[in-house]
């Protein structure tokens, strides 16, 4: 199992990191070879931050090995997907075709996602409608020249993208869902399970990965099981499909130390949600460098191909490298 790091770049707003010290992160991440990824959150204004596209191209100059992505690219089905493509294909050049998109719906329960679906005229329904037809044009774009595209939210004709990717065929495209995170997997019903379902039918049948930021283990084990399945019916490799788990850390001899610091982090970066100790305790490997190890070794039993982390606490780098030096070497 990969592993990546990923970087606040909503912390700039609370105190949590500056815009030098995530590119000297980035950088150090690189260096290391511990490793595969580097990556960035997403928002306009559901949850603002520095935008992830021009952070990824400030990442992509400091560094040479990583893959760079967003996690996820909530804003994907806001973007116009011409200039999406063009900026992205920039991109990939910059970092000689390292970058990995990956797009989702950007539907969560903020208030500042009201204000986005006001401004850009888009519903949740548009936003699933657009998600998968933003894929298949970027794809056009990134492979075809005077490419002529009609669908039900966009339309264009006769247009070309130059330069193209560095990336042959194209960059990597992932989609990113978490459908019923919000409800116990416990208590999910036949309809709650063919809502998911269907989500990952459409990474299945439309994504080269897959990734989650779910966290309960019994529900994770099955979203895995469920998209590798759906991939296999869709005449496709699951061993070729990547999964991708969006995950925290926090590394303290006192574990309950690190769950409350935890809390207050995600609290802070998510408000105006509040997280509870159980849900914290499960989305952020917490404890000493060997408990930490634990739970990662519980995700890659798990299956997934890669699981990013972003250290849930103040001092970025600090937690940096008690993951470099003493979590990761426990996995090996």
């Amino acid at each position: 199992m990969d592993i990546g790091l990923t970087l606040p770049n909503r912390g700039v707003l609370l105190g949590v990191t500056t815009p030098d010290e995530m590119l000297d992160l980035a950088e150090a991440a690189d260096r290391s070879g511990k490793f595969r990824s580097v990556w960035v959150g997403d928002s306009l204004l559901g949850k603002p931050r520095m935008e992830s596209i021009s952070v990824l191209a400030g990442i992509a100059g400091r560094t040479k090995k990583v893959r760079l992505g967003v996690a996820c690219m909530a804003s994907f089905v806001l973007r116009d997907p011409v200039l999406l493509a063009y900026q992205w294909a920039s991109l990939d050049l910059l970092s000689g075709g390292r970058t990995v998109l990956v797009g989702c719906t950007g539907i969560v329960e903020q208030p500042g996602a009201k204000v986005e679906g006001e401004l850009y005229g888009v519903t949740g329904k548009d936003r699933v409608t657009r998600l998968i037809e933003w894929i298949a044009l970027i794809k056009k774009l990134w492979t075809e020249e005077n490419v002529t595209f009609e669908g039900k939210q966009y339309r264009c004709s006769g247009v070309t993208i130059e330069p193209k990717p560095a990336a042959k065929p194209r960059p990597p495209i992932w989609i990113a869902n978490n459908a019923r995170e919000d409800k116990p997997f416990k208590e999910w019903t036949p309809e709650d399970f063919a809502l998911v379902e269907r989500t990952h039918r459409r990474c299945a049948r439309h994504a080269d990965g897959w990734q989650t930021s779910a966290w309960d283990p019994k529900d994770l084990e099955w979203r895995i099981n469920d998209t590798r399945k759906k991939v296999a019916e869709e005449g496709r490799d699951p061993d070729k499909f990547e999964t991708h788990l969006y995950h925290n850390i926090n590394v303290n001899e006192d574990r309950e130390a690190a769950i409350l610091e935890s809390q207050r982090f995600l609290d802070a970066y998510y408000v105006p949600t509040k997280f509870t100790r159980s849900f914290v305790d499960e989305w952020v490997a917490t404890g000493t460098p060997r408990q930490c190890a634990d739970r990662l070794r519980q995700l890659r039993d798990m299956g997934f191909t890669e699981v990013t982390l972003r250290p849930a606490a103040w001092d970025q780098h600090g937690q940096f490298r008690r993951l470099v030096e003493e979590v990761l070497p426990l996995l090996n």
